[in-house]
C-alpha cells in the first residue's frame, strides 16, 4: 500500500485532536476522540483509527502530549536524585532569593521535586574557563551512586559547576552510573544547556530526570504498538520551543516536551499569519481543561529563554504561552465569600461535564454554554457526543439554589467569569509586555474558543476575530507545519567592544557542525538544513538580556550593527536605553531540518449570503432570550457574509457572534469576524 498520509495528534486533558492529510488528494480531515487518562497511548491509537487510514499507509506522524506536564503537576514523576560538585549540595533547594508573587503573604514555595537526602556531592571542580581545579574522584563517585541506588532513586540529574564550559567530569559521572547502576536513568546538565547559572541548569536537568522514565516508557510502548500495526514512517514530537524533534531525541531529553501540546497551535498560528492578511495574532486555544494564550508578531511566535514551571526554571528556549484553568470542563463552584467561581479544577475526560451523561454531576463551563443556548443546536459535540440539556440544568441548579439566582443567570455568569479570566490571560501576554491588543487580530481555536472569542476581543478593543478551518483540532493541524529543530548555545561573557570575531565565528561553526551531524542522523539532506545564529546582549550589570539575530559574516561592521539593533530592541522591550557599555552574554544557534508543509486548498466561492439551518434561543440576561440563527460551516463559501447575532456550528467547534458583529468567509474558509465596539450581548 502506498504511503501517502500525514497524521498529527494532540492529546489534551479531555479530547485527543486528530488531523490527517492525504498527500495524493490534498484532503484534510479533522477529528476528535476522547482522551484516555488511564492509558494515554490508547487515545493516540483511537485517533489513528479515526484518521481513516491504515497504519501502513501513514508516512509521517507528529504528536504532542501533556504527559510530562501532567506528571509534574500531579507530582507523579520518578524518584529523582542530584549529583553535584562538593560544596554545592544546596544550590537546587536554595534557588534564587527573588519572590515572584511579591505581595502575596500566603505564598509558599512549590514542593521540591528532590529531597535533600537525595542530593549527593562528588569531589571535582573546574574554573570558569573549564580548567580542572580539583580532579574527578572516581571512588567517591561510585559510592554516591551506590547510596542513591540504595535509596530507591530511579533517575538522577548530574549538575557540576562550570560544566557548561567543559562537560568532561559530567560525562565521566555518566559512565560510572552506567557501570554501578545500569537501570538508573541519567540526565547531564551539559547535554541540555551550555550556559551559566548553575541553579537554572540544575533545575532544567532535574525536571528532565523527573519525567524521563515516564516519557520513555510511554514512547517505547507507543512506538511498539504503532510498529505492530504496520507503521513504518517518520515519528516526530513537538517541542516546547516550537518545531519538532524525533521520538528518539525526545526520549533522551523529554524536558523539551513539557509544553509540547500547546506549541502546535502557536506553530499553526505562525503559518496562518503568513497565508492571510493577519501578520499579528493573539491566539486563544480553549480546550476541555485549560486555555492557552500566545502571541505572533510579524509572523513569528514570541519565544523566551527563561521559562519556568511552578517557579522552577527551564533553561531552554520555549514559546511564550500563558496557560490558565479555563476550559470547557472547568468546574463551577462557590467560594467562602459565597461568590460564583469557575475553574481551575476540571471535570476532564472522565466523567466530563454533566451534560455528557457519563456520570458527572458537577456543573462546568460546557453545561453553562449549553443552558444559555450557545450549544445544543442538534449538532453533536466532537461529531458524536450528544449533550443532555436536562443534566446540565440539574447540575447548574445546585449553584443557583445556593446563591438565590436563576439557573439562567448562573449559566450566563459562568460564561462572563470565564471571559474575564481569558481577558486577563491575553493582557498578560500583550499589555504587560508592551504590546497593544488593538494592533492584532484574535485567532480563536480549540473546541471552546469560539464561544467566548468575540466577547474577549470586544473587551480588549481587538478589531477582528479569526476562526481557522478545523478550529477544534487546529493545534494538531499546526503540528504538520513543524520543522525539526535543535538548539545549541555557548556562554561567552565579554564586552561587545572587545569581542574576538574570529573566536565568535569559530564557536558558531562548531555548533553548526553539531547541528548538521544531528540533522543528517535524522535523515535530512544538506538542502533541507537551515542554520540561524543569534546572540544575547545586555548592558553591563544587567541580569536579563535581549536576543538578536546575527548575520552570516561576523566582522567589525556586524558588531556595530548589533550594538545599534540592541539599543532599538532594548527600548522596545523596556521603554528606554542607557549609556552603559554593552556586553555579549551567549551565542545561540538554531539548526532546522525542513519538512514538507501541507497546503490548504481554497474553498469554493459562495453566493454572498448564508442560509441558517436552525435557530437557538440564547439567554442574554434580564430574563430575555434572543433568537440566534444557526449556520453550518460546511455550507459556507468564500465571500459569504453573516450578520450577528448568529451561531456557526461545525464538526469540532462552535463560534458565537452577537448583534453588531459581522462575519465574512475568507479564501481558505477562515471566518473573519469584524467585532462591534458596542459592549452588549444579543
Amino acid at each position: 500500500m502506498a504511503k501517502d498520509t500525514r497524521v498529527a495528534i494532540d492529546v489534551g486533558g479531555t479530547f485527543t485532536d486528530v488531523v490527517s492529510l492525504s498527500e495524493e488528494s490534498g484532503k484534510l480531515r479533522f477529528d476528535k476522540v476522547p482522551t484516555t487518562p488511564s492509558d494515554p497511548q490508547q487515545g493516540v491509537l483511537d485517533g489513528m483509527g479515526a484518521a481513516g487510514a491504515a497504519l501502513s499507509a501513514i508516512d509521517f506522524f507528529i504528536h504532542g502530549t501533556t504527559l510530562g506536564l501532567n506528571a509534574l503537576l500531579t507530582r507523579r514523576g520518578a524518584v529523582t536524585g542530584i549529583i553535584t560538585t562538593q560544596g554545592f549540595r544546596d544550590v537546587y533547594l536554595l534557588g534564587r532569593t527573588d519572590r515572584i508573587p511579591m505581595y502575596d503573604f500566603k505564598y509558599r514555595k512549590p514542593e521540591s521535586l528532590v529531597e535533600r537526602y537525595q542530593i549527593v556531592e562528588v569531589p571535582e571542580r573546574m574554573d570558569f574557563s573549564g580548567n580542572v581545579v580539583v580532579e574527578f574522584d572516581d571512588d567517591a563517585a561510585r559510592k554516591v551512586v551506590e547510596q542513591l541506588a540504595a535509596q530507591g532513586v530511579e533517575s538522577v540529574a548530574v549538575a557540576f559547576l562550570h560544566s557548561y564550559v567543559n562537560p568532561d567530569h559530567e560525562q565521566k559521572m555518566a559512565e560510572i552510573i552506567a557501570e554501578v547502576a545500569p537501570d538508573m536513568e541519567v540526565t547531564l546538565s551539559s547535554d541540555l544547556s551550555r550556559e551559566i547559572r548553575e541553579y537554572e541548569r540544575t533545575s532544567t536537568a532535574v525536571l528532565d530526570a523527573y519525567i524521563k522514565p515516564i516519557v520513555r516508557r510511554y514512547l517505547k510502548k507507543l512506538k511498539k504498538s504503532l510498529a505492530d500495526g504496520g507503521f513504518a514512517g517518520q515519528f516526530l514530537m513537538t517541542r516546547s520551543g516550537g518545531g519538532a524533534m524525533t521520538a528518539e531525541a525526545a526520549q533522551e531529553a523529554p524536558v523539551n516536551l513539557i509544553l509540547s501540546g500547546p506549541a502546535g497551535g502557536v506553530l499553526g498560528a505562525s503559518w496562518f499569519s503568513g497565508v492571510t492578511e493577519h501578520p499579528n495574532l493573539i491566539t486563544i486555544d480553549m480546550g476541555g481543561t485549560s486555555l492557552d494564550a500566545s502571541l505572533v508578531i510579524d509572523g513569528k511566535p514570541l519565544t523566551h529563554f527563561d521559562a519556568s514551571f511552578e517557579g522552577l526554571p527551564i533553561n531552554l528556549a520555549s514559546l511564550y504561552i500563558h496557560t490558565i484553568g479555563a476550559g470547557g470542563g472547568s468546574l463551577v463552584w462557590i467560594d467562602e465569600g459565597n461568590h460564583l467561581q469557575v475553574g481551575p479544577a476540571s471535570a476532564g475526560a472522565d466523567p466530563g461535564p454533566a451534560a455528557y451523561g457519563r456520570g458527572g454531576t458537577e456543573a462546568t463551563f460546557t453545561d453553562a454554554a449549553l443552558h444559555v443556548g450557545y450549544l445544543g443546536n442538534g449538532s453533536a459535540l466532537a461529531g458524536s457526543l450528544e449533550l443532555d440539556p436536562s443534566l446540565a440544568k440539574s447540575a447548574l441548579s445546585k449553584s443557583a439554589d445556593a446563591l438565590g439566582m436563576t439557573v439562567e443567570d448562573v449559566a450566563l455568569g459562568v460564561i462572563r467569569i470565564s471571559t474575564t479570566k481569558i481577558v486577563g490571560a491575553v493582557r498578560s501576554i500583550t499589555v504587560e509586555l508592551g504590546h497593544n491588543p488593538a494592533d492584532s487580530s484574535l485567532l480563536s481555536f480549540g473546541g471552546g474558543g469560539g464561544l467566548v472569542a468575540v466577547d474577549v476581543a470586544r473587551e480588549l478593543s481587538i478589531p477582528y476575530v479569526v476562526v481557522p478551518p478545523g478550529p477544534g483540532a487546529f493545534s494538531a493541524f499546526g503540528m504538520l507545519m513543524a520543522d525539526v529543530q535543535h538548539d545549541f548555545s555557548r556562554t561567552r561573557i565579554t564586552g561587545i567592544d572587545f569581542v574576538d570575531t574570529g573566536s565568535m565565528t569559530s564557536d558558531f561553526d562548531t555548533m553548526e557542525s553539531e547541528g548538521a551531524e544531528a540533522l543528517v542522523s535524522e535523515g535530512f539532506s544538506k538542502d533541507d538544513q537551515l542554520f540561524s545564529r543569534f546572540v544575547d546582549l545586555r548592558y553591563v550589570g544587567q541580569e536579563h538580556s535581549v536576543t538578536l539575530k546575527v548575520g552570516d559574516t561576523i566582522d567589525g561592521s556586524e558588531i556595530a550593527r548589533l550594538q545599534e539593533a540592541f539599543a532599538r530592541a532594548h527600548e522596545r522591550a523596556y521603554g528606554h536605553t542607557m549609556p552603559d557599555p554593552v556586553e555579549l552574554v551567549a551565542l545561540r544557534l538554531n539548526a532546522t531540518g525542513r519538512v514538507q508543509k501541507p497546503t490548504l486548498p481554497p474553498v469554493a466561492k459562495g453566493t454572498g449570503e448564508a442560509t441558517p439551518i436552525a435557530e437557538n434561543q440564547v439567554y442574554v440576561g434580564e430574563n430575555d432570550r434572543v433568537s440566534y440563527p444557526v449556520y453550518h460551516r460546511d455550507g459556507l463559501g468564500a465571500g459569504d457574509v453573516i450578520e450577528g447575532p448568529a451561531i456557526i456550528t461545525e464538526h469540532t467547534a462552535t463560534t458565537v457572534m452577537h448583534r453588531g458583529d459581522r462575519a465574512e468567509i475568507g479564501a481558505l474558509g477562515e471566518i473573519v469576524i469584524s467585532v462591534s465596539k458596542e459592549k452588549r450581548n444579543g
